[in-house]
């Protein structure tokens, strides 16, 4: 019978494994406390949580959040961290922290109850943020209107080219 303390730690990351878009567990053992925080507040702009507990209480937890496999990925000193936002940015903040620091390790992910290995979170790091597709979205839409835009304006520009050119040609001058 888990302790009181050990059930709520599981009530909370079974919460977090149901509400999480994506779950990515890393090793984290090397970590300095100063680094855990500044990688906490790198997931922050993400979305991202960064969560030690272990590994019985995290496997308990995925089991009735009904997220099966993790298993051999729970073992040495793991860390979960949830992507609540945007997935793309909370991969790409975790694969840059595991790149700079040499010490955090990707292990595996979880995503629409697909278990993912080391490579398969490194890839959807590569996706594009929410944020850059967004700018995307609005480049494509806003493009053809500023085409079409200039080419409405282009026949009342060339008019007025063409009395300017016709005004310098009688002697006149274009500027009057």
């Amino acid at each position: 019978m888990p302790t009181p303390r050990k059930s709520n730690e599981i009530d909370m990351l079974q919460k977090q494994f149901e509400e999480s878009q994506m779950v990515i567990l890393t090793d984290y053992r090397g970590l300095s406390v100063a680094q855990m925080q500044d990688f906490r507040g790198k997931l922050r702009a993400s979305e991202g949580e960064f969560r030690v507990s272990k590994n019985t209480l995290v496997r308990i937890a995925a089991e009735r959040a009904g997220v099966e496999g993790l298993e051999g990925f729970l073992e040495g000193p793991t860390a979960v961290v949830f992507a609540k936002g945007d997935v793309a940015g909370t991969a790409k903040a975790v694969s840059d922290f595991a790149r700079t620091s040499r010490i955090l390790q990707v292990k595996a992910g979880v995503m629409d109850g697909r278990v993912l290995n080391a490579t398969d979170v490194e890839a959807i790091s590569n996706l594009p943020t929410r944020d850059e597709l967004l700018a995307k979205l609005v480049g494509m839409l806003a493009s053809p209107m500023a085409r079409t835009v200039g080419v409405l304006s282009g026949p009342s520009r060339s008019v007025a080219y063409l009395v300017n050119a016709r005004l310098e040609q009688l002697g006149g001058n274009a500027a009057d």
